[in-house]
């Protein structure tokens, strides 16, 4: 039980120990050691526990005596919004129709398996664990699920779709879990353990598939058929993402601004790329000339790497700092399921397991265009994510062991990252006009996440004097078709992005929300005595991640 301390990194150092036991997945992603062979509860009840500590640590954190101590005031206001905001969730009943096609427990259950340690028998002997007992953890995900149906809770049909098709892959032929087989055959584990494993891929595909039935069969005629959530749960989802309150119509006609102003700049960078083709001649040609794109997986990892790598050994101590536990970015392709796109894991708390950079691609995928691709590095690994989280895990002696394992601000987090593309191309990084042409690409598609977001789940119309379908309601196709239409991508790519904005409404925003506020602040700080850039990113990477307000007082609040 956590108990009155006078110091808040004791206190979070407890905090993060119960939230390891209670919720043994969260455990696994912080690189918690003890229980790696386990799941937690589930349904409802676990919740209820897990709303008890977030109660309890808030309580703990009020009877804490008064402190003028920097370090000790920002570890108690982070966990405090921390705490504050995931107890929200809980209270609102997030739990309880949390079903989505890319951050629900419906991916977290296959995805953790990624993160597991797989070089000891003991390993083996948790992953065996974690197998063997999915269909429990997944039973207990359904009462909660029910319990939302039972109080009139459920998400949208096109979410619950993804996700049985998602559920499919996992329960079928060439599934994840078969791959398991495999690493354990290779890790040389014993006979009875090799046998533990594929008794336990065995229920875990079976699990998937009790699920699956369970969301077509019962969940599927009770779900809601309008996408969109509406003002008041959009509101609630926006100040969760941002810790910041927006006008979101202001957000949206924002928005619809920077799509005008990009879509020139887009159409002047492929004149760059060649002056005598169409736009629609220069997008093929990205997209399938040889020149262009890589021929296989293992040629498309080795470019992501080797971006990583230069961008790493040019930058390191001339506008970043980097430490030495995060100077190598591990680059992967994603097991099939997945939904498309890249994500970065972490590095582990001792730093055994590198950050990383993964990519999932359709499983038909035969070429990687790369002009997208470089954006997106910078993006998810250095100076993005890689750099960001890795940082935060390296100030042990500044941040609390919350804010350093357990705390995210899609605000700060995803707004930096979209920073770091654009500073890539300030830096000269961006050295082809393909590449150009790839940031703006980039920029373009999460500015239109952003009316496509707000549009969306506030029914906003598109605006009259906009040049994609003026005054039209927003519907599923005509977000699909901007985002193949302006953002290049492909059908599937295209539908995939849109279901994940219906299916987690906000957390779409943050990343140009995010970006434009890093911007404000730096002109902003341009007028301080310390500015320099190296110094400005220092002290935004150095306050770990806090909402976008805080954020504000941090920096502009420095002498």
């Amino acid at each position: 039980m956590v108990s009155v301390t006078d110091n808040i990194f004791l206190l979070a150092d407890r905090y993060v120990d119960e939230l390891a036991a209670l919720q043994p997945l969260r455990a696994t992603l912080m690189w918690v050691s003890g229980f790696y062979g386990q799941w937690g509860a589930q349904d409802p009840s676990g919740w209820q526990d897990i709303g008890a500590l977030l109660k309890r640590t808030l309580s703990a954190i009020e009877a804490l005596p008064p402190s003028d101590q920097y370090r000790e005031q920002l570890g108690r206001r982070v966990l405090k919004d921390h705490l504050s905001g995931r107890l929200d969730r809980i209270e609102q009943d997030h739990p309880l129709q949390d079903l989505n096609n890319i951050a629900s427990p419906v991916q977290g259950f296959r995805e953790t398996f990624d993160l597991m340690p797989k070089a000891s028998v003991d390993n083996w002997e948790a992953i065996a664990s974690r197998l063997g007992s999915l269909d429990g953890a997944i039973n207990g995900y359904i009462e909660s699920l029910s319990e939302g149906r039972r109080r009139g809770l459920v998400s949208a049909r096109r979410q619950v779709e993804a996700c049985i098709e998602q559920c499919a892959v996992n329960a079928g032929p060439g599934s994840f879990f078969e791959q398991l087989s495999g690493g354990a055959r290779n890790a040389g584990v014993p006979d009875a353990l090799q046998v533990e494993v594929d008794r336990g891929i065995a229920i875990a595909r079976l699990a998937y598939q009790c699920l699956a039935n369970y969301l077509e069969n019962e969940y599927l005629p009770d779900s809601a058929e309008a996408d969109g959530v509406g003002l008041e749960r959009y509101s609630r989802a926006s100040r969760y993402f941002l810790l910041s309150d927006i006008d979101h119509e202001a957000v949206y006609h924002w928005a619809w601004q920077e799509v005008a102003t990009l879509r020139e700049q887009l159409a002047d960078a492929s004149r760059q790329i060649d002056a005598a083709l169409s736009f629609d001649e220069v997008v093929e040609l990205l997209k399938s000339d040889p020149n262009y794109i890589a021929s296989s997986e293992a040629e498309f990892l080795n470019r992501m790497r080797r971006c990583q790598t230069d961008a790493l050994d040019r930058l390191n101590g001339v506008v970043f700092d980097v430490p030495s536990q995060i100077d190598q970015v591990d680059v992967q392709i994603a097991p099939p399921g997945a939904t498309l796109g890249a994500y970065y894991v972490q590095p582990s708390e001792d730093f055994s397991r590198l950050g990383s950079v993964w990519y999932a691609k359709p499983t038909d995928t035969s070429v990687y265009p790369l002009f997208d691709e470089v954006t997106t590095a910078y993006h998810e690994g250095f100076p993005g994510h890689h750099l960001q989280i890795g940082l935060q895990m390296c100030l042990g002696d500044q941040l609390t062991r919350a804010h350093r394992l357990a705390v995210w601000h899609d605000g700060y987090g995803e707004g930096w990252a979209l920073y770091a593309e654009r500073l890539m191309d300030e830096l000269g990084f961006i050295d082809q006009p393909e590449y150009r042409f790839g940031l703006l690409c980039s920029q373009l598609m999460r500015t239109c996440r952003v009316v496509i977001d707000i549009g969306m789940h506030l029914g906003i119309s598109i605006p009259r004097d906009a040049v994609f379908h003026p005054g039209k309601h927003w519907t599923f196709g005509l977000a699909v078709e901007m985002l193949q239409d302006y953002c290049l991508m492909s059908s599937v790519n295209a539908q995939s992005e849109v279901t994940r904005y219906l299916g987690w409404p906000a957390q779409a925003i943050s990343y140009k929300v995010g970006e434009q506020f890093i911007l404000d602040l730096r002109s902003q700080a341009e007028d301080k005595p310390w500015f320099t850039l190296k110094e400005f990113h220092r002290r935004i990477l150095g306050t770990g991640p806090v909402g976008l307000d805080h954020l504000k007082e941090l920096i502009l609040g420095s002498s």
